[in-house]
């Protein structure tokens, strides 16, 4: 024990620890007796000291076998047995949890963190976000659900600090990637308890995404309006998303509606959000067409103003330049009025002359010089500014959106 305490003694102790192994000792059984478990967590100690991870965890394990010790259990009594070793048990756990957090081993990350709570050890906040964000990472929302959970659990015993609002957003959103809508409902509910508040911007951007995915337009819209009414602004996401939601519902008329409340509120539209009033007039109905073909008009117009006055904000987030799915869209829409005109809804020479137009415009638009400044700088505002937002945040919660718009579409 007193070797354990100088750093330049570890190696001593490991030496004594094997010797007690050479002499016939167990490591699985000598936890049995105090002068046993007093020897492990000298060997933790120096382990810890010795930034030797597995071994300190090996010898836990063997004080976990040894019979003798109830109630309690061997590795528990070892790791309270000072506060030498309960230090030292602690900084091996959450070492090996950032390690399999790292290598995202999401199965050993919770058997640690369940391990710790085994041997009285108590884990950090940092060290439980950890382990729930490798499990949102890594897709599986009931273990990460059932994780934040226990976390809440034990915050309402004193024993741990309530899990942030961002630890929340993730799982929330992992639920809704995963379609587990029955735990999405579960954890918003936990939300709401312990933070006493519906969630931020993210949370309810998430939960508009849900309701969008099943066509829900009455509820997207009480939604919208409960953010208004508790002085929470509707950003570009979630008006992106509320016209999603219009795609799976098939209703162009309400996705044009949503841009014009939009900008009474002076959030502009991106080309996501272009993108995806496009999608919901692709429904083959005359009226979407023509619809399609003024929101093509507004797009080609915003673009020409962002080229000339610059982009305000980062690409991904604030960017009209229309991308290689705006062609794909304004080609499936030239293709449903040419089936519109066909239908004698409108005289060919007069769609051509008007309603085409803008829509042409869109499928050319990468052939243009607009085009090829609008690249230009795009390349600038990632490069020069260093704008992480750019691939790193935005993109996680705008183009992942996009996606689930992409498939609607489809």
């Amino acid at each position: 024990r007193a070797a354990a305490k100088s750093k330049d003694m570890s190696e001593t102790v490991i030496q004594v620890l094997t010797l007690a192994k050479a002499a016939g000792y167990v490591l699985d059984s000598i936890a049995s007796a105090e002068a046993g478990r007093d020897l492990l967590a000298s060997g933790v100690i120096a382990a810890e000291q010795m930034d030797s991870i597995p071994l300190g965890l090996r010898l836990l394990t063997a004080a976990s076998k040894a019979e003798g010790c109830a109630p309690d259990r061997g590795d528990d009594l070892v790791a309270s047995s000072s506060s030498a070793a309960q230090r030292a048990c602690t900084l091996i756990h959450r070492n090996a949890i950032d390690q399999a957090v790292n290598d995202d081993n999401w199965k050993l990350a919770v058997k640690l963190l369940q391990l710790m709570t085994e041997r009285s050890l108590t884990p950090a906040t940092s060290v439980m976000r950890k382990v729930v964000s490798v499990c949102t990472k890594m897709e599986k929302s009931r273990k990460a659900t059932a994780l934040l959970l226990d976390w809440v659990t034990r915050a309402e015993e004193g024993k741990a600090e309530k899990p942030p609002l961002p630890i929340f957003n993730n799982v929330v959103n992992t639920c809704e990637i995963c379609g587990e809508e029955d735990l999405t409902l579960v954890v918003l509910e936990a939300l709401k308890k312990v933070h006493e508040t519906e969630g931020n911007i993210v949370t309810t951007n998430i939960a508009l995404k849900r309701l969008a995915k099943q066509g829900n337009l009455i509820a997207v819209e009480g939604l919208i309006i409960g953010m208004l009414q508790a002085g929470v602004e509707p950003n570009v996401v979630s008006y992106t998303t509320a016209i999603g939601g219009c795609v799976k519902a098939e209703d162009s008329a309400m996705a044009y509606e949503w841009m014009k409340r939009m900008r009474s509120r002076n959030v502009l539209p991106n080309y996501h959000t272009y993108n995806t009033a496009l999608a919901a007039c692709l429904d083959g109905k005359f009226e979407s067409t023509a619809r399609a073909s003024t929101i093509a008009t507004e797009m080609i117009g915003d673009v020409g103003r962002e080229i000339a006055e610059g982009l305000k904000g980062t690409v991904e987030y604030n960017s009209v330049v229309p991308d290689k799915y705006t062609k794909v869209l304004a080609r499936s829409l030239m293709k449903q009025l040419r089936e519109n005109w066909r239908a004698d809804d409108i005289n060919i020479q007069v769609a051509k002359s008007t309603l085409r137009v803008s829509l042409l415009q869109l499928v050319d638009f990468e052939k243009t010089d607009a085009a090829s400044e609008a690249k230009r700088r795009k390349e600038e505002t990632c490069v020069a500014d260093g704008d992480e937002e750019c691939v790193d945040d935005v993109i996680s919660r705008v183009v992942s959106m996009t996606k689930e718009h992409r498939r609607m579409e489809v």
